[in-house]
């Protein structure tokens, strides 16, 4: 085997630091000059990551989840044992990574599965200073959260345009995997604009090959010049170790995100109004099509972005802005990361001719419901229909678009965002469903909902 000689190889990663920076200089300027090997320097991220390892910071999260127990549920059994108060509480903790990018506000980002749904945020500095964290908002569908924090003397990473990253660009991740304390690795962008992972509902990840473990989600994902390009997410691994197949979230994506949390609290997205389905060769051949390339048309909502640009039911769609269809996924993936207000162009199949139309995406309009129109101790209580995304997933029940504080539910551990499945063992598909409660009054009203740590039982007494 043929062994490169050293200086040769000191001399060729050198030249790529200058291809990729532009410059030799700035990667040295700041910093003593690296030891050298036969008269040439060795190349050092040190000088970068002294810049970007302040920003990154460590999320720890503590969550109460009540512990049903069929004893304390019964009143004949709390009588007989003398059971008294409140049902008994779990602590369950997490460990995840944030990146601060607005200094003066405090602002963090990090992932939704790292803080969504926690009671107690505590946020770690580099420097070893615990702070209060205040979650602004979470954005389940791109597994996007900010947190803010109060404190002096903070660092923030300046945003890259992740929409110039391209394939072999180098990259650096860091975060604090497995809880050991803050951690960098390097790799590459081995790829571009994924999706179908499952998961999130709109996917759109940088996939490297730096290692990313337990512990790096909410990380940040850095280019040589220390600008983040991506938060870390999330990895696919047989063994749920890292074996080279990381995932982030691109930069662009997580500031469209993170301006609607700040501003607004939650992200209103785009959504043309229409339901679509796979061509299956059999549905090809009933449409006289010669491919099964793109997606059918199976539902267009009356007034809605796509009904004002003439689309019909039994039309192909098979691009979106040029970028082919291959699935429903695809589509759904396309309107969820454009922000309300954006046009699109798609391209439309219709009896063997192919035409461009463009539509302007609008906001989702859900169905709600006042729970407190259903049982008294629902009142507070808010719940919407599944939006289109989730629904797309072969998701059931209804969202919690709204919890008053205060409220006998918000009380019992009812969150905004849970989706409720099952109201006793009557499992609940739809509003239509939820409203056969009205008037009914069970004795006892469990409801079976669905949230970030899993199924659990929220009681109201």
């Amino acid at each position: 085997m043929h062994v490169r000689p050293v200086h040769r190889l000191v001399t060729w990663f050198a030249a790529a630091l200058i291809s990729l920076s532009g410059t030799a200089l700035p990667i040295v300027a700041h910093a003593a000059l690296p030891p050298a090997l036969d008269g040439q320097p060795l190349p050092s991220l040190a000088p970068m990551l002294e810049k970007v390892t302040p920003a990154v910071v460590n999320i720890s999260t503590k969550t109460r989840v009540r512990v049903r127990d069929p004893f304390f549920d019964d009143a004949m059994m709390r009588q007989f044992f003398g059971l008294r108060g409140q049902p008994r509480e779990r602590i369950s903790q997490s460990l995840g990574s944030g990146v601060i990018v607005d200094a003066a506000k405090g602002y963090v980002l990090t992932n939704n599965h790292v803080v969504g749904g926690a009671d107690d945020i505590t946020v770690t500095l580099q420097d070893g200073r615990d702070v209060k964290g205040k979650l602004i908002g979470t954005d389940p569908d791109t597994d996007v959260a900010v947190v803010q924090i109060q404190a002096s003397n903070l660092q923030a990473l300046p945003l890259a345009d992740s929409a110039k990253l391209r394939v072999g660009d180098f990259v650096v991740a860091v975060g604090d995997p497995f809880g050991l304390g803050q951690t960098v690795t390097s790799g590459i962008v081995s790829a571009l604009s994924r999706s179908g992972l499952g998961g999130s509902g709109f996917q759109n990840f940088i996939q490297t090959d730096a290692s990313i473990n337990p512990g790096n989600s909410g990380g940040a994902l850095v280019n040589l010049r220390g600008e983040l390009v991506g938060i870390n997410t999330m990895i696919f691994s047989p063994s749920g170790g890292n074996v080279g197949i990381g995932f982030a979230i691109p930069s662009n994506l997580t500031l469209e995100v993170m301006q609607q949390l700040v501003a607004h609290g939650k992200v209103s997205r785009g959504n043309l109004g229409l339901e679509t389905q796979d061509i299956t060769p059999s549905i090809a051949q009933a449409l006289g099509l010669k491919s099964s390339n793109g997606v059918v048309v199976t539902q267009v909502q009356p007034d809605s972005p796509a009904g004002r640009a003439e689309v019909q039911v039994g039309d192909v769609l098979t691009a979106v802005d040029g970028k082919p269809l291959r699935s429903p996924q695809d589509l759904r993936n396309a309107e969820g990361l454009l922000p309300v207000g954006s046009t699109v162009s798609l391209s439309v199949m219709r009896g063997g001719n192919s035409r461009e139309v463009r539509a302007t995406l609008a906001a989702e309009k859900l169905a709600t419901l006042d729970g407190g129109k259903l049982d008294q101790r629902l009142a507070g209580v808010t719940f919407s229909e599944l939006p289109q995304n989730q629904r797309g997933q072969g998701i059931t029940g209804v969202t919690v678009s709204g919890v008053n504080a205060g409220s006998r539910a918000a009380k019992a551990g009812l969150q905004a965002n849970d989706i409720v499945v099952a109201v006793g063992n009557l499992r609940i598909p739809s509003l239509r469903v939820l409203q056969r409660l009205a008037g009914v009054n069970p004795r006892q009203l469990v409801l079976i909902v669905a949230g970030d740590g899993g199924l659990r039982y929220v009681d109201l007494q």
